[in-house]
């Protein structure tokens, strides 16, 4: 019996979505999963992910079954939601972070950690607490019951193997990741431009391309095998995955879009096909300085950069951004947060922030506050590397100067910040205006995110000019 509160109807969102994909991937065939049909109504949470998501979705539905048979059953299920169905899902989130992106992180601070023979016992335990809790993944997969932990630790797990010079593994892992979420694509640039670049400094550059191709189609042929067998089906299954009918934009996202909306109507002045010529134009030319770096020069370091920069270029400027999407650039600038510890932090803090108003929405405020303190006081924490980066600056007037002077502009910021906070929480915006505060949070957060990509597009060409040194050749 499901026990539902007269006040409080069912939240048919995120929870729904998935519990229904369990629902529908348990009780039909394969390849009606994606197929609009009377057993499945594509209008009604319809899948819109790879068939490894899919695939998630049918062994999650197996361990709901088994406790709870009537949170999967065909059709009568829509709308279930009980103390238990929750729970039940919970525990499918945290074992797909036990299983996957724990393992994952591991893997790559124990590469990452090894390769850097200045490192320290703390600067590990350090990096490896940020990564694993990271506020902003904690609350969309916990919160929402997504399942972004295992596309970012395939990426991850993917990322190490690069770093430990084991290309095929990488591809594999990485294919698979694509195969889970879509919006992985944000790194493929990232992939594509270093392991290219790595194989035309090779005697036989063909040889090594054309391995690390028939490892990317195989591995996809294994992962999509029930639709390669029709064109149709094929077809169907990628149209799921790209759902231009929702616009160029969703809510108050802070990219390039939604915050020029403002002044530029986007939606009125331009089709849907123009748009989408024109966001992928500039998400290419975006991506493109970062790309040419690493075929140049690859290494390790540029990689990591050039992860980073590539996700960045996606989020601010391709066709349909969500506001969760943010964890993309998030994973590669934590990878770097030993590296890049204030820049770090400015992401993380105006990602969350970026996400207020979503989370708010979804009574997840307290979780939002408690989350981010704990993060802050694990960045401050004593057993890191100290107050200053690693690349802190020698004892000199003139930055002394600069350092207050960014220091002061740092407080008021975040001063700035926290009014808004309580602004958002406290007051009605004007009946003229009802998004007036969503779009300040929006113009505030783009700012940051555009500023903290051209810096790190900058750090990333910067790189260039030790791309000779033997550490670099070793990793080539």
């Amino acid at each position: 019996m499901v026990v539902v509160d007269s006040q409080s109807p069912p939240k048919f969102g995120d929870y729904e979505a998935q519990r229904h994909w369990m629902e529908i991937t348990l009780n039909l065939p394969v390849l009606e999963w994606y197929r609009n049909s009377t057993g499945n109504d594509l209008s009604y949470w319809g899948l819109d992910y790879p068939p490894l998501t899919a695939y998630q979705s049918y062994f999650h539905g197996l361990f709901l079954r088994f406790f709870d048979p009537d949170s999967v059953s065909l059709f009568t299920s829509r709308g279930y939601e009980t103390y238990v169905g929750k729970l039940l899902m919970r525990w499918t989130v945290l074992s797909s972070d036990t299983l996957i992106f724990f393992p994952a992180i591991f893997y790559f601070a124990f590469v990452y950690h090894s390769s850097c023979h200045s490192s320290r016992k703390n600067d590990c335990a350090w990096h490896i607490a940020m990564l694993l809790l990271n506020p902003c993944l904690i609350l969309i997969d916990h919160g929402h019951f997504q399942y972004n932990c295992i596309s970012l630790g395939l990426t991850v797990a993917a990322i190490a193997a690069i770093l430990s010079q084991r290309e095929l593994l990488a591809s594999c892992l990485f294919t698979l990741a694509l195969s889970h979420k879509q919006m992985s694509v944000y790194y493929a640039p990232a992939f594509f431009s270093h392991l290219l670049g790595k194989c035309l400094r090779r005697k036989n550059p063909i040889h090594g391309v054309a391995k690390l191709g028939l490892t990317v189609l195989g591995t996809f042929t294994v992962v999509w095998w029930p639709y390669l067998h029709s064109t149709d089906a094929l077809l169907g299954v990628l149209s799921r995955l790209a759902p231009f009918e929702r616009g160029i934009y969703e809510d108050y996202v802070a990219n390039f879009w939604c915050t020029s909306s403002v002044i530029i109507k986007w939606k009125r002045l331009f089709s849907v096909h123009s748009l989408k010529f024109i966001s992928l134009t500039a998400t290419v030319l975006t991506c493109l300085p970062s790309m040419v770096q690493q075929v140049m020069a690859p290494s390790s370091r540029g990689f990591l950069y050039g992860l980073l920069n590539s996700s960045f270029a996606f989020y601010l400027f391709s066709f349909q951004v969500h506001e969760k999407s943010i964890l993309l650039p998030l994973l590669p600038a934590s990878l770097l947060a030993l590296e890049e510890r204030r820049p770090f932090k400015w992401l993380m803090f105006y990602g969350l922030f970026s996400m207020f108003p979503l989370l708010c929405r979804d009574k997840l405020v307290l979780p939002y506050f408690a989350l981010h303190a704990l993060f802050m006081l694990l960045y401050h924490a004593p057993c890191g590397h100290g107050g200053r980066p690693r690349n802190a600056r020698p004892n000199n007037t003139k930055f002394d100067y600069f350092d207050s002077f960014k220091t002061f502009m740092n407080g008021f910021i975040y001063l700035s910040s926290f009014i808004l906070h309580i602004v958002y929480l406290t007051m009605h915006p004007p009946e003229k205006f009802p998004y007036l505060f969503e779009a300040i949070i929006m113009l505030i957060c783009f700012y940051q995110f555009a500023l903290l990509a051209f810096y790190t597009n900058v750090k990333q060409w910067s790189l260039l000019e030790h791309s000779t040194t033997e550490e670099e050749k070793k990793l080539i």
